[in-house]
């Protein structure tokens, strides 16, 4: 039970996140719209599912690139999942692959800033203390 609640904060902490992320990425940059509230949210679940889900197989896929690259081309693959993230959601936008791009890499330092900003819960840690040992 405790660990389902755990994991039910944290969804909603990286949700909420994620969301605030999209929003100051959107007010940031003008290549970058989100219609409404809506959006955001359902925006911020899709980039979430994408990021957790289908880049890590991208990420092995373009390896070699990407150290050949010296990892720029990782730009290129955050840009093509919130480009996709845009395609797939009605009432957000990007104009161009440049406003992708810079939009993952937007979002990704504000998200990074929330995420030390925001208070975490505290884990809880026991010790176990065997005598004799």
């Amino acid at each position: 039970m405790f660990a389902e609640d755990g994991a039910r904060e944290g969804f909603l902490r990286h949700w909420i996140l994620t969301a605030l992320a999209l929003a100051l990425t959107a007010w940031v940059l003008e290549g970058v719209r989100v219609s409404n509230a809506l959006a955001l949210a359902v925006a911020a679940v899709v980039l979430g599912f994408l990021n957790a889900v289908v880049k890590p197989v991208f990420v092995l896929l373009t390896l070699p690139a990407t150290l050949f690259t010296l990892g720029l081309f990782y730009l290129v693959l955050n840009g093509l999942f919130f480009g996709l993230a845009a395609g797939l959601v009605p009432g957000f936008s990007v104009d161009s692959f440049g406003s992708a791009v810079a939009g993952a890499l937007v979002m990704g330092i504000v998200s990074w800033l929330l995420g030390g900003v925001l208070p975490r819960r505290r884990q809880r840690h026991v010790r176990i203390e065997i005598d004799g040992c």
